[in-house]
């Protein structure tokens, strides 16, 4: 229900703390005044298009016709890496890029700010609907070309380069702009190990979590694209990301998938 919630047009979503723990009640009291003021900033008429848009489609369609790749640690690690950035109004957001990518696709990394009680489950509805194979990271994973890893909720992700291979790192580190996981975290890990075999993608989201990491890509040699404000439902992280330079590119959600398969073998 809450991801649906999501899809409708909910700026955040959170679970029912437990009254009786006072320190799950600080913590959440934090979470609720973050999401108000995201929702404060919010892009009304975009939520609200999307609520029209979902009323005029099936509910809980999933695409039986898609025909995915057999993903196992046998299959060659991937060679580049998508590594993808997102808070508020994320989570459709990489919904529309991952329907995009395509089995031979790079690797993808993402963050997504969201309690952990809901990464499983976004990673396994994406699944579902997605071309490509999605699932919440494990500590050591390989990352995989036409494979999606998604962080956990509340730990941080890090990439690694072992051998020839990429793997994902999990962590329970403090939190890093008062975020686990944190964008900055994994793009900078990206930045460090990847280099120009990478690329990297800021989505709509409060705050700069990810506008220093993004920048630090592009430092290294890898392509970045930011979204832009029209379709952002919070041109924060975005918006950071370009004032610093940190953008190769800024792009509507719509043409980001297509760019990024059009781009995807250039070094």
């Amino acid at each position: 229900a809450a991801l649906k919630a999501l899809e409708y047009g909910a700026v955040e979503v959170m679970h029912k703390p437990n009254v009786s723990s006072g320190l799950e009640l600080e913590r959440n009291s934090t979470y609720i005044k973050n999401a108000i003021r995201a929702a404060s900033q919010a892009n009304v008429s975009l939520l609200n298009r999307r609520l029209i848009e979902s009323r005029l489609k099936p509910s809980d369609v999933v695409t039986s016709a898609v025909v995915k790749k057999n993903i196992s640690e046998t299959t060659t690690s991937a060679r580049k890496v998508l590594a993808i950035g997102a808070s508020t109004g994320g989570t459709e957001a990489i919904k529309s890029i991952l329907m995009m990518l395509t089995a031979d696709s790079p690797g993808v990394v993402i963050v997504q700010h969201m309690p952990g009680i809901f990464t499983g489950q976004f990673a396994q509805r994406l699944d579902k609907e997605c071309p490509i194979t999605v699932k919440e990271a494990a500590d050591n994973d390989i990352v995989l070309p036409g494979q999606a890893l998604i962080a956990p909720g509340d730990q941080h992700m890090q990439l690694r380069k072992v051998g020839g291979s990429f793997r994902v790192e999990l962590s329970d580190k403090p939190l890093v702009n008062r975020h686990r996981p944190s964008v900055d975290v994994l793009f900078n890990s990206v930045a460090e190990q990847a280099k120009s075999q990478a690329l990297g993608v800021i989505l709509t989201g409060m705050g700069k979590d990810g506008a220093k990491g993004l920048l630090a890509m592009r430092q290294a040699g890898a392509f970045t694209i930011a979204q832009d404000e029209e379709s952002c439902v919070v041109f924060g992280m975005p918006k950071e990301a370009i004032n610093i330079g940190g953008a190769t590119k800024v792009l509507n959600i719509r043409e980001i998938g297509r760019y990024l398969e059009k781009i995807r073998n250039v070094n």
